[in-house]
């Protein structure tokens, strides 16, 4: 596969206290397969939608027992650079740049704004072998309570280019790698609840939305919002039985126009 431009989506994984308890709930959701764990590298077990890697499950080191939260990973040709950039534009570096075997360089930061997020410089191993397909990443969205501190952010660390959604009951803004939206960002409301923290809120295809959301709940998970159909396909917002946020949507099921949206100088 290509390797991903730098700032875009790559990879995503998530660390759960009860990983087998994960695997059962992401598989009947999302029909997902199960690699070995790897011992030497935490138990980090790689997630396969139709034989194709799609993302990992990890148990969390010992101390760091707290929400599960999805993680999302975006390409870098040179970490470091681009850890000095994110220190530059006002973040901080969770994890300094680590080598990860032969598989690539990683380091983990957060946003001013309090987001957590990843980066990714691929070696043997470049990220997500599939996309936009039952089971696998399709979009993600940057959920903050400080909009102007990830609006400023993201497009000082990633070649982004930027785009507000003209629309007076949703502050909703895209960033672009060319003619390729990767990225979107959500200034969150009062509607969220007061105890939900900053995050990118990651979204899986499904071929149903209503059928997966269905199963996510029979299986311990929590119905947020939706299912609701849009001129980008029908999803919903869920939490996993272990309190990690997650939205599925079936992009073949829309309804009404796109929205305008204006470039941002």
């Amino acid at each position: 596969m290509a390797v991903s431009p730098e700032g875009a989506p790559c990879w995503a994984d998530a660390m759960f206290t009860d990983v087998e308890g994960a695997k059962r709930f992401y598989g009947g959701v999302l029909g997902w397969t199960f690699g070995e764990s790897s011992s030497e590298y935490g138990d980090y077990t790689q997630c396969y939608a139709d034989g194709k890697a799609v993302a990992a499950v990890v148990p969390p080191p010992p101390g760091h027992e707290d929400r599960s939260q999805w993680c999302l990973y975006f390409a870098s040709p040179d970490a470091a650079a681009t850890a000095g950039r994110i220190r530059d534009a006002g973040g901080e570096l969770l994890l300094e740049p680590m080598r990860v075997g032969d598989f690539g360089t990683m380091c983990l930061a957060r946003d001013p704004s309090g987001v957590v997020f990843g980066v990714w410089q691929g070696d043997a191993h470049e990220g997500f072998e599939a996309t936009a397909e039952p089971g696998a990443y399709c979009w993600a969205e940057v959920f903050t309570r400080e909009p102007g501190k990830s609006d400023a952010f993201f497009p000082a660390v990633f070649p982004y280019m930027s785009r507000q959604m003209r629309d007076d009951q949703v502050d909703f803004r895209v960033f672009d790698l060319g003619d390729r939206t990767v990225l979107g960002r959500l200034a969150m409301t009062d509607d969220f609840p007061p105890e939900a923290p900053p995050h990118i809120n990651v979204y899986f295809a499904v071929g149903d939305c209503d059928d997966a959301v269905a199963r996510a709940t029979e299986l311990g998970g929590v119905l947020r919002f939706g299912p609701v159909t849009t001129p980008f396909g029908r999803f919903a917002a869920l939490s996993d039985p272990q309190g990690a946020s997650f939205s599925v949507i079936d992009t073949t099921t829309t309804e009404g126009e796109m929205p305008k949206v204006t470039e941002v100088p």
